[in-house]
């Protein structure tokens, strides 16, 4: 039966020819992985690849498929919340699709995951199957819908869930894996109000917050970052005397200055949303970054990582 013809497939026939010209020039052009990216620690990456994406959220959801589709749909599609990983990979032409893919399922068994689903294109479901998983955009992943392979995979220890999943396809002879991993939990609370904000600087003269969010490497405030930014304002505004240090902080991943530079950038950007959005005096703020130089977790895990890529209010 032929596969229908989708609006997507349309938009798709209409950019591929610019996608390929674009992506030529960035990913031959790239030689080291990304700034700050790293392999999922147990799993690694297929010999000569280089990381093109890295993102990592303590919390967000992805989407995964246990099952090929039936008739053009979905028959066992996942919404999995918790810490997710994403890392997209070139890989040299030479290798095949699922050389890569075998070397990843390999690993990915070696690690405790039970194989959910392994197909090829068509016994996946061709371009919708690719149309209703996560990816990164091009050109840190591209994923031809007309030959792909496939893997989800699940594991339990301890009573944690962990689900993974590998996408390889190719473009221009270049083989692009994506390994998406969801640690599943529930969502941390990390609210810090005005009272423990003025609590923390009273005892201790800081209080590190966890409800400012970051795109990994970049320095914009998310929207999610709103309610602690309000709340930063409540104190201020109802100490009218009271100045503040904002201190940027990240783990150890990267390189030295490279982290003093982005934790900086990131408290002056909490210090311009604060101005701007609710009209704190510039006076009253100061910004410095020290990058890793003053960890609370260790960075050998992801835990302390974690914990160590925060912003403080410090007293003067």
């Amino acid at each position: 039966m032929p596969m229908p013809f989708s609006r997507h497939m349309f938009g798709w026939l209409v950019v591929i020819p610019l996608l390929l010209a674009h992506g030529t020039t960035t990913a031959s052009a790239q030689t080291r992985d990304v700034a700050g990216a790293r392999d999922y620690p147990g799993i690694g990456r297929f010999g000569g690849s280089v990381i093109t994406g890295y993102v990592a959220k303590d919390f967000d959801a992805t989407r995964m498929q246990a099952a090929a589709f039936k008739d053009g749909q979905p028959t066992n599609a996942r919404r999995l919340e918790g810490r997710i990983i994403r890392i997209a990979y070139r890989t040299n032409p030479g290798p095949s699709i699922l050389e890569v893919s075998r070397n990843f399922e390999t690993q990915l068994a070696k690690a405790g995951f039970e194989t959910l689903l392994a197909c090829d294109t068509d016994a996946c479901g061709g371009i919708p199957f690719t149309e209703s998983i996560d990816t990164l955009p091009v050109p840190q992943m591209w994923v031809d819908g007309f030959n792909y392979r496939y893997y989800a995979g699940r594991k339990s220890d301890g009573g944690r869930e962990t689900y993974a999943s590998i996408i390889v396809s190719q473009n221009n002879q270049e083989i692009f894996a994506q390994l998406t991993v969801a640690e599943l939990g529930a969502l941390e609370n990390k609210m810090v109000d005005a009272a423990a904000m003025a609590k923390g600087l009273g005892e201790t003269g800081h209080i590190a917050l966890y409800g400012i969010y970051f795109d990994t490497d970049k320095a914009v405030l998310k929207p999610e970052s709103r309610p602690t930014l309000e709340q930063i304002a409540k104190l201020l505004s109802s100490q009218p005397q009271l100045n503040v240090f904002i201190v940027g902080h990240t783990d150890s991943q990267g390189a030295y200055e490279y982290n003093l530079d982005l934790s900086k950038r990131r408290a002056e950007a909490v210090a311009a949303e604060l101005v701007k959005s609710y009209r704190i005096a510039q006076a009253r703020l100061r910004t410095a970054g020290v990058g890793l130089l003053a960890p609370v977790g260790s960075n050998a895990t992801d835990a302390g990582r974690s914990l160590n890529r925060r912003v403080e209010l410090v007293a003067p």
